[in-house]
């Protein structure tokens, strides 16, 4: 076995932290941006948010396969269906 198959442990401590932070900032942001767009109107809202998770979704594909951004994309696609259930709710 080379050194450079040897891989080094995965930092659960560091990345489920960074996947909370990134979690509770999208969330807020989702549900901050459908809330004032719903106001305005609804279907405008839903094509908002559509466009936005179709749009970071090849990035986030990318991500889920780098060591550090795996917890960020981690983040990113929980933070969107609870944002979508808080929004649909309330």
């Amino acid at each position: 076995m080379s050194a450079g198959s040897v891989s080094a442990p995965t930092p659960w401590s560091t990345g489920l932290l960074l996947t909370a932070f990134v979690f509770t900032l999208t969330a807020v942001t989702f549900i901050a941006i459908g809330d004032v767009l719903a106001d305005i109107h609804p279907a405008v809202a839903v094509l908002v948010n559509v466009v936005a998770v179709a749009g970071a979704t090849p990035t986030l594909l990318v991500w889920r396969r780098r060591p550090v951004w795996r917890w960020v994309a981690l983040g990113i696609a929980t933070a969107v269906p609870v944002a979508w259930g808080v929004l649909l709710l309330g």
